[in-house]
């Protein structure tokens, strides 16, 4: 069987990582093309280039261009945005888009373009530009999802055609404060909001989970992902993070996915959809007693979901200004200038301020988020 080729964005974080350490766990089915990151952390690039060949790889900074450029004689390096892009449109049969941020928009629509297998873990791609991801997608599956929610949706509706699902319901473990009042999120400290229970992910993912903007996020992405729309999207809080989403049919029967908290089984999935590859990740035992609960989320607390739901219902526009505006927000909250409720206060405010005019296109996207961005920082500069 012939190797499928993978361009990897984001390669030097959490979700790159561990995508490598599955390409790795599984020799022969998989050749790296491409590897594009950050550019920050120099020996971790080079290191993984020397392991895995690629022909190119891209730097987003030109920080340490000649230090890798040093330590990879007869490799491609590229630096810069158009650096990624190019990473993303290089043809490879797969291009997994583990990048942070509305940044990783422009690559998925160049890999779509490209004709590529988009296995998506940038979440903010789909959220800011639906409409254009949505029209650049040029074959049922070309999107993977690669988010451990959506990974279960796309399984679970393997079980059903399209016109029997009846509901959508992701779950989401409450994140560093499940169990709290407002009035006990005032004073938390960014350290605490680092601390999740069940995963170890980036620092903007783990912050973005404790004020369940990222549970906020994966809604707009599975109504724009699956075409459900959002009145049949239900969240539910599972603190044990093994069943990672399901799917409601209309005669009452519910199909639910579970595995331990491991996102290298929906990376393994997602660079090898539709097929499965052989021991990705130890399954459940099922020989040991276990319980798994589930409760109602509390919107008092965390409302983000329901100002997600608000943006989408306002215009295509407005869920890009929500995810600008949280990425202003929780830079703002890690260096110390806003506290923790005041990043979703913040976007509620912004997303409210918004008056969306014209077409949804990448400059309109790209004046939202600015919009947004300066919107942000004014609240925030007038909470002090």
């Amino acid at each position: 069987m012939t190797a499928r080729t993978v361009s990897l964005l984001g390669s030097t974080g959490s979700i790159g990582t561990q995508a490598l350490d599955v390409i790795r766990a599984h020799p022969g089915a998989f050749d790296v093309v491409a590897l594009a990151a950050g550019g920050s952390r120099a020996d971790e690039i080079i290191a993984q280039a020397r392991e895995f060949a690629p022909r190119l790889v891209a730097i987003a900074s030109d920080r340490h261009r000649e230090t890798v450029a040093e330590a990879l004689p007869g490799v491609e390096i590229r630096v810069g945005l158009e650096a990624v892009i190019a990473a993303a449109e290089c043809g490879a049969d797969t291009v997994l888009n583990g990048m942070a941020g509305s940044v990783g928009l422009r690559p998925t629509l160049a890999a779509l373009a490209s004709g590529s297998t988009v296995a998506l873990a940038n979440k903010e791609s789909l959220v800011a530009g639906g409409a254009l991801v949505d029209a650049a997608i040029q074959r049922e599956g070309q999107i993977v999802p690669v988010d451990s929610e959506h990974s279960a949706l796309a399984q679970a509706l393997r079980g059903g055609a399209p016109s029997e699902v009846a509901r959508l319901v992701l779950t989401a473990s409450g994140g560093a404060f499940r169990g709290r009042s407002r009035a006990e999120l005032g004073t938390v400290s960014v350290a605490q909001a680092l601390r999740h229970p069940n995963w170890d992910m980036g620092p903007v993912v783990t912050i973005n989970s404790a004020t369940l903007v990222n549970k906020a996020l994966e809604v707009i992405e599975a109504h724009l992902l699956f075409r459900v729309p959002m009145e049949r999207i239900d969240v539910v809080v599972h603190p044990q993070s093994i069943v990672h989403s399901m799917v409601e049919f209309v005669d009452g029967s519910t199909l639910a996915q579970a595995s331990p908290p491991d996102m290298r089984l929906a990376i393994g999935l997602g660079l090898s959809w539709p097929h499965r590859l052989v021991d990705v990740s130890p399954p459940l035992n099922w020989t040991h007693a276990s319980s798994w609960t589930f409760e109602p989320l509390d919107e008092e607390a965390f409302p983000a979901i329901r100002v997600a739901r608000e943006a989408v219902a306002a215009s295509a526009l407005h869920p890009a200004v929500f995810n600008a505006a949280n990425e202003e927000c929780v830079q703002a909250f890690v260096d110390g200038r806003l506290p923790f409720l005041g990043i979703v206060d913040t976007i509620m405010r912004v997303v409210e301020s918004y008056d969306a005019d014209g077409a949804v296109t990448l400059d309109a996207i790209e004046a939202a988020e600015l919009w947004a961005r300066t919107e942000a920082a004014t609240h925030i500069a007038g909470r002090g």
